[in-house]
């Protein structure tokens, strides 16, 4: 279990984050299009997953706006975005922004990525939403770079987070 802060008050998620330089845990997420995309679907490529609690937030959006600027200059690189929004949400989100370098993916149907992933909110006014963090996994499928966002309401390391995958 961790504890990260919203606003100051200490929230408990229901693990841990994966272990940098171990495999990546599969999941099987859900597309805008209802479809499902695992990770095996992205193998050869490095992934950035930007996770977390609700894209009709701020700082949430905001994560998403930066990764998409940033994933225009990165070879061999998916940005997966992983809320438990629905996919309707998700889309509309995507679509009246103008963001076409992410994938947006959710996590409502079954939960078992934020349980697999250790992010489940288990404490608070978020339970049951995704703790903000990033996950970089290289083109082998190993965890290179982890980060949970230790006040939800601040964005992640967005520079580190790209440096590491630079230097992965």
């Amino acid at each position: 279990m961790a504890t990260v802060t919203l606003k100051g008050n200490a929230i408990e998620t229901s693990g841990e984050l994966p272990k940098v330089g171990t495999k990546a845990p599969d999941f099987t997420l859900t597309t805008i299009e209802l479809g499902s995309k695992s990770l095996k679907d992205f193998e050869g490529s490095n992934v950035i997953l930007n996770i977390f609690p609700s894209v009709d937030t701020g700082t949430c959006a905001q994560s998403v706006r930066e990764f998409n600027k940033e994933a225009s200059n990165l070879d061999n690189t998916k940005v997966l975005c992983i809320s438990r929004d629905l996919p309707f949400a998700q889309a509309r989100f995507c679509g009246a922004e103008g963001l076409d370098n992410v994938i947006s993916l959710s996590d409502f149907k079954n939960g078992s990525f934020g349980k697999t992933y250790g992010l489940d909110f288990i404490t608070g006014p978020l339970e049951a939403l995704l703790s903000r963090s990033v996950v970089i996994i290289n083109e082998k499928g190993d965890v290179i770079y982890t980060e949970q966002v230790s006040e939800t309401v601040d964005e992640p390391n967005y520079k580190a987070a790209l440096e590491a995958l630079q230097n992965g």
